[in-house]
């Protein structure tokens, strides 16, 4: 279980260094594969409470960190409007609710229909962006919501949503290799339909 966690912490800071070098789709409205985010709520179902935090703590302050190195209030072409206030920490707490989201059907997951939190992750994903959407435009003091944000929000979390399968893939073989099972209930019915034969 610790080895697993640990090698969960590396996968999620190896998704900072890769999904610098993931470009943005221009013909789909500049909509993006947030790997990082997808990272975090494939493992977050895969752990427990506390292990998740970390992650969402740890996720949340280096995506912090690097959108406070970048421009301020995201990208210049989609935020005209450069926001200078967002408070740093912001997104630990986006993370943590996400974290909980899935955690939520986790009992699902053990029983090895990890489907259901692969369909969950695309729908975490939009809350994700509306959430931090609502944050900055209420930083700003107005509220304005164009169908080109809506249409770059639904890709996003679309795009993402399809890479989950390879990221559960790879959980699923980080816990083979760790002699952790990470879905209990599905490997008890399996021995047991073995036995039963």
């Amino acid at each position: 279980m610790i080895r697993y966690s640990f090698i969960t912490i590396l996968l999620l800071l190896a998704s900072f260094v890769v999904q610098q070098f993931l470009p943005a789709f221009t013909g789909m409205h500049q909509s993006r594969i947030m790997l990082i985010q997808l990272v975090f709520l494939c493992t977050a179902v895969t752990v427990g409470q506390p292990t998740m935090l970390v992650l969402a703590f740890i996720g949340g302050f280096f995506w912090d960190a690097h959108c406070a190195l970048g421009p301020h209030g995201g990208a210049p072409e989609v935020y005209t409007q450069q926001v200078e206030s967002l408070r740093f920490g912001y997104s630990i707490l986006l993370f943590g609710a996400m974290g909980f989201l899935m955690q939520g059907i986790q009992p699902l997951f053990k029983q090895g229909k990890w489907q259901f939190s692969a369909f969950l992750s695309g729908i975490a994903i939009f809350l994700y962006l509306a959430a931090e959407y609502a944050i900055i435009n209420f930083v700003r003091g107005d509220f304005i919501l164009s169908k080109a944000t809506v249409m770059q929000m639904l890709f996003t979390s679309l795009l993402t949503m399809l890479f989950s399968p390879l990221v559960f893939w790879l959980l699923f073989q980080v816990a083979k290799i760790c002699d952790h099972s990470i879905n209990p209930d599905a490997g008890r019915k399996r021995r047991l339909a073995r036995l039963a034969r």
